[in-house]
C-alpha cells in the first residue's frame, strides 16, 4: 500500500524519507540513492567520459593562489589566501603590509579525515590573543565553535553544542558571544562565554517564536553586539555593549508584522533603515539613547523606484546600497550629513553588473571598500577616497586563460504574461555575438527577495567557450527591481515567478538569441522550485532542465512543522492549513503536478545531510517523473553523499559536480565536447 498523506494524497515514494533523519541509515534509502549514483556514471561515463577532461578545463581555470586584499582588524592585518593546488584557504595576519604572514587557520589542515569541511565563520579577539571559529564537518550546518589561542595554535574551548553563524567578542577580549541552534537547527540562544571557565556558558537571548531566527555580529563602530531577531517579514534588532559583555541587551524597536528593520550605530545616533512608510524602505536618525520612533527623523525619503538594500557607516562618512532598475549602486555620504544628496552615486558603465559595499573593521578609515564585477570581468577592489571622491583600484583579479575583452555582456527586456517587464543579463564570447541563434543556459531563482546579481563566475566559461549564452532571468520574487518585485512573485502571486521564467525563454527565442530546441534551464533551491514547475507547464521549450538540490515537494514540506524551514516559511509561501494556500500551491508544487507527458532530459542533484532541502525531495521527484514520464530522454539523479545544501567542499572537490553538470548539457544540447574559443 503506498503511503497516504494526512492530506488525503497518496505518495508511493515517501519511502525514500528516512525517519532516522538526519542520520540516515535505511540501508534500502541508501542503496536506492547509490545505485541512481551507478546510473549517473554509467550514462556519463564510458570510453567517451568527458567528464575528467572537463574537469581539467575547469581546474585550469581556478586561481592558484587566490587572495583577496588584508583587512585592518583591531590594528593588524587579517587576511584569507588559497595556496597552489590545495582544497581549502588559509587565513593570515601580519603587522604591516610588507610584514611576513602568520598562518592561524589552514583550514588544509582541519579538514584532513573529513570528507566535508568548511569554516563557516570566524572572529579574532581585540588584543590578538584568540581565534573564534565555527567549522561544519559535514554539510549539515550544525557548527562546532572553538576558541585556539593564536600564539600556539592549540584549542582552549570546544563546544560540541550546534551553533549558528554569528560571533562577537567583548571589548577586554574576554568573552565571547555565539548563538546555538535548537532540535529544529533554528538558530535560537545567544551565549556568552568566558574564556577560561567550564561549565554551561549563561544565556544572554531566547527567541521562543519559531517564525524568527536569531542573529548576531559587531557593529561597525565596535561599541556594540547587534542581535537581530529576523522573520521573513518582520525583525527586531538588540544592543549589547561590548565595554561590558556581562550586561542586558538594550531593545531598539519591539516586532510588529510587516515591519522590518536594521540598524547601525554612529556614536551619538543611530541610522536606520525602515518599511514603516514604503515597501522600498526609507533611512531615519535616532538618538541611540531614546530610539522610539516618535524621535526618529527622516534621513532619506523612500522611492517608488528604487530600493534601499543596505546601509553601512564608519566614523567620517556613511553609505547605503540602492537597486534599480535591476542594477545596484552605491551612495556614499561624507561626515554626518543629512542630506544623502550630497552624496557621490557610485556606478559602472557596463550593461549589467553588480557593485558591494564592505563594512570593514577600521572605524577610522578614509575610504570605502568597493567590489566591482561583471558576467565577463572578474572582481576588482575598488577604494572610494570619500574626502578626495575618488576612485582607486586596489586589486584586480586575473584568471587563468580568461581575456573578458574577449566577451560581451548585454541586458534584455523580456515581456511577461500581464505586461510586467522581466530584465534579462547575458554574457557571451565575441566571436559568436550576433552570428545566429545559439544554444543558451537559462538561469533563474526568484524567491525569499534574493536577487541575482549579474557577477562573475569562472565556471560559466568552459559554456561560454562552446558557443553557448549564460543569461539570468531576473524574475519576480527577487528584489532586483524593488520591494514589489519580492512580493509580486510569493505567497499567492508565486505563479508569476514561473511565468517570468517561460517569457525569457520565449523572448529569447523570438529575439533570435536562442535556439529554440537547445535552452538549458538551471536553478537550485528555490530555484530548483522553478526548475520543476516551468517542466511542468512548458516542457517543450527547454531542451535538459538542471536542478540543483531542488525544493520540489512543497505541499508536503509545508504541511511538515517539525521540519526546521517549515514555519518561517508560511510568510513565503503560504500555510496550506489555509485552503486558499493550499489550493494554490497544489496548483504548482512540482512533485505533485508530474504528469504522463515528455519532459526535457533532466539532470538532479542532492545532499544527503542538506538541512534546507532534504535529500528525499528531489529523490521523490526523479523517482515519480522516472516512472510517470512518457518520454526516453535521459533522467539523472545525483546526490552528495557527504554533503549538504551547497554540495562538495573544496575549490576542487566542488568542480567534479560542475564538469558533471557542463557533460551533460554536452549531451543533451548536442554541443562540441571541445571548446571553440
Amino acid at each position: 500500500m503506498p503511503f497516504r498523506h494526512a492530506d488525503g494524497r497518496d505518495d508511493p515514494f515517501q519511502w525514500l524519507r528516512d525517519p532516522g533523519y538526519p542520520d540516515v541509515r535505511d540501508q534500502a534509502v541508501l542503496d536506492y540513492l547509490k545505485s541512481e549514483n551507478a546510473y549517473v556514471d554509467s550514462v556519463l561515463g564510458g570510453s567517451d567520459d568527458l567528464r575528467p577532461a572537463l574537469l581539467e578545463e575547469f581546474k585550469a581555470l581556478v586561481i592558484p593562489d587566490e587572495s583577496p586584499p588584508a583587512e585592518w582588524v583591531h590594528g593588524r592585518w587579517y587576511g584569507v589566501r588559497y595556496e597552489p593546488g590545495r582544497e581549502y584557504p588559509l587565513w593570515y595576519s601580519k603587522t604591516a603590509p610588507d610584514a611576513p604572514e602568520t598562518t592561524i587557520l589552514d583550514a588544509n589542515r582541519e579538514a584532513e579525515g573529513q570528507g566535508f569541511y568548511a569554516v563557516r565563520d570566524w572572529a579574532v579577539s581585540p588584543d590578538h590573543r584568540f581565534l573564534a571559529i565555527l567549522d561544519d564537518i559535514d554539510g549539515s550546518e550544525r557548527l562546532r565553535l572553538r576558541i585556539r589561542t593564536l600564539a600556539d595554535g592549540k584549542d582552549v574551548h570546544t563546544a560540541t553544542a550546534h551553533c549558528s553563524p554569528g560571533l562577537g567578542w567583548s571589548s577586554d577580549s574576554s568573552t565571547l558571544f555565539y548563538t546555538r541552534q535548537d532540535d529544529k537547527q533554528r538558530p535560537r540562544w545567544v551565549h556568552r562565554h568566558r574564556v577560561g571557565t567550564a561549565g554551561d556558558d549563561p544565556l544572554i537571548y531566547e527567541e521562543t517564536d519559531p517564525v524568527y531566527f536569531l542573529g548576531i555580529g559587531e557593529g561597525a563602530s565596535g561599541r556594540f553586539l547587534h542581535i537581530e531577531s529576523a522573520a521573513k517579514n518582520s525583525s527586531e534588532t538588540r544592543l549589547l555593549s561590548l565595554a561590558e559583555p556581562d550586561g542586558a541587551p538594550r531593545l531598539v524597536l519591539a516586532r510588529r508584522p510587516d515591519h522590518e528593520y536594521d540598524v547601525v550605530d554612529r556614536g551619538e545616533d543611530l541610522l536606520i533603515r525602515t518599511n514603516d512608510r514604503h515597501p522600498n524602505f526609507r533611512i531615519v536618525r535616532a538618538p541611540l539613547d531614546d530610539p522610539r520612533e516618535s524621535r526618529w527623523q527622516e534621513v532619506v525619503a523612500p522611492s517608488d523606484l528604487a530600493l534601499i538594500s543596505g546601509l553601512g557607516v564608519a566614523r567620517d562618512f556613511w553609505w547605503l546600497v540602492e537597486r534599480f532598475e535591476a542594477q545596484k549602486r552605491v551612495r556614499v555620504v561624507p561626515g554626518h550629513h543629512r542630506d544623502a544628496a550630497a552624496g557621490q552615486v557610485i556606478t559602472f558603465p557596463d550593461p549589467a553588473y553588480t557593485i558591494s559595499a564592505l563594512d570593514g573593521h577600521q572605524w577610522d578609515r578614509r575610504a570605502l571598500r568597493l567590489i566591482y564585477e561583471s558576467p565577463a570581468r572578474p572582481r576588482t577592489w575598488y577604494d572610494y577616497d570619500v574626502a578626495a571622491a575618488r576612485l582607486d583600484a586596489v586589486q584586480h583579479t586575473s584568471v587563468p586563460t580568461h581575456t573578458p575583452d574577449d566577451y560581451v555582456v548585454e541586458r534584455h527586456w523580456a515581456t511577461a504574461r500581464d505586461g510586467v517587464r522581466v530584465p534579462i543579463s547575458l554574457v557571451r564570447h565575441r566571436a559568436a555575438a550576433g552570428s545566429s541563434a545559439a544554444p543558451v543556459v537559462l538561469y533563474g531563482y526568484g524567491a525569499y527577495g534574493m536577487s541575482m546579481d549579474a557577477g562573475f563566475s569562472a565556471n560559466r566559461i568552459p559554456f561560454l567557450r562552446r558557443g553557448m549564452i549564460w543569461a539570468i532571468a531576473h524574475i519576480r520574487g527577487g528584489q532586483e527591481m524593488g520591494r514589489a518585485w519580492y512580493d509580486d512573485g510569493k505567497l499567492l502571486n508565486k505563479r508569476n515567478t514561473f511565468d517570468d521564467f517561460i517569457a525569457c525563454a520565449e523572448y529569447l527565442v523570438d529575439a533570435g538569441i536562442a535556439a529554440p530546441d537547445k535552452i538549458a534551464a538551471m536553478g537550485g533551491s528555490a530555484g530548483g522550485m522553478l526548475m520543476g514547475a516551468v517542466a511542468n507547464q512548458r516542457p517543450d521549450l527547454f531542451a535538459a532542465i538542471l536542478a540543483m538540490v531542488p525544493f520540489v515537494d512543497v505541499l508536503s514540506t509545508m504541511l511538515d512543522a517539525s521540519l526546521p524551514l517549515t514555519p518561517p516559511e508560511y510568510v513565503e509561501w503560504g500555510n496550506p492549513a489555509e485552503p486558499v494556500f493550499r489550493d494554490y500551491m497544489a496548483s504548482y508544487s512540482p512533485y505533485d503536478n508530474v504528469a504522463a507527458k515528455a519532459y526535457p532530459a533532466m539532470l538532479i542533484s542532492a545532499g544527503l545531510y542538506d538541512p534546507r532541502v532534504t535529500y528525499w525531495e528531489p529523490a521523490k521527484w526523479a523517482a515519480k517523473l522516472r516512472a510517470v514520464k512518457t518520454d526516453d530522454n535521459v533522467l539523472l539523479l545525483h546526490t552528495e553523499m557527504e554533503a549538504g545544501h551547497g554540495g562538495a567542499s573544496g575549490r576542487y572537490k566542488a568542480l567534479v559536480e560542475v564538469a558533471e553538470r557542463l557533460a551533460f548539457v554536452i549531451r543533451a544540447l548536442g554541443l562540441p565536447a571541445q571548446p571553440a574559443h
